[in-house]
């Protein structure tokens, strides 16, 4: 990759445990293969943005939020804080291949395991019950979804527009993960329309979870 002070910034908010922000991350390292970005990565909070609707929630939903949303993100805010935000993105690789392709969960072993993998201290999992780093998760978690609103999830993407200005937008939500020219005809697509003042948003019927088979 050229020198970062000429690549195209893009901002990318996700939660581990999301397997669309999974998908649509891969997605982006692949058009990053073909196109001068620097991406760099930021941490939300599928708990977060929905503790005040649980009661609202299926029992299923609630359960996961409840039990599973929260350790990940704990555990990874203090490795941001107290390691840098440089190792977002390798842990967040890390979390996403043991949680979603291997299907191995989001539980303690999981994310232990992942902090040995790109070489952070296992000390991190204490803040697995609770955190002191908390106000900085919810402000990074804030930042993302002020930039599109709470009725949307993760992923949460920010570029520099055609003018300068800052696009954000939800998603976009694919699987599997487009790869080579079909990737970067999705990126300027997605851009594209993005980049449209007034557009709101595009949708089309889902038959099929997430195909992780060619991750």
């Amino acid at each position: 990759m050229s020198d970062k002070s000429h690549a195209t910034p893009v901002d990318f908010w996700f939660d581990p445990l999301c397997p669309w922000a999974w998908m649509t991350s891969r997605w982006v390292l692949e058009v990053q293969k073909q196109r001068d970005l620097d991406v760099r990565w930021h941490l939300m909070s599928l708990a977060v943005l929905n503790e005040d609707k649980l009661d609202e929630l299926p029992a299923e939903y609630r359960e996961m939020l409840e039990v599973k949303a929260w350790g990940p993100v704990r555990v990874v805010i203090a490795a941001q804080e107290e390691h840098g935000q440089q190792v977002l993105g390798d842990l967040y690789t890390a979390l996403g291949t043991r949680i979603h392709n291997k299907g191995e969960g989001p539980g303690k072993e999981t994310v232990a395991a992942a902090l040995k993998d790109v070489g952070l201290p296992d000390s991190l999992m204490e803040h697995w019950d609770s955190t002191p780093y908390e106000p900085q998760l919810r402000a990074s978690h804030k930042e993302g979804i002020d930039k599109v609103g709470q009725e949307v999830g993760t992923p949460v993407i920010a570029v520099p527009g055609p003018d300068g200005e800052e696009i954000a937008f939800f998603g976009p939500v694919v699987t599997p993960a487009p790869r080579g020219e079909e990737a970067v005809r999705l990126w300027d697509g997605t851009l594209a329309v993005a980049s449209v003042p007034g557009f709101y948003e595009i949708k089309r019927t889902r038959t099929k979870g997430p195909d992780f088979s060619n991750l």
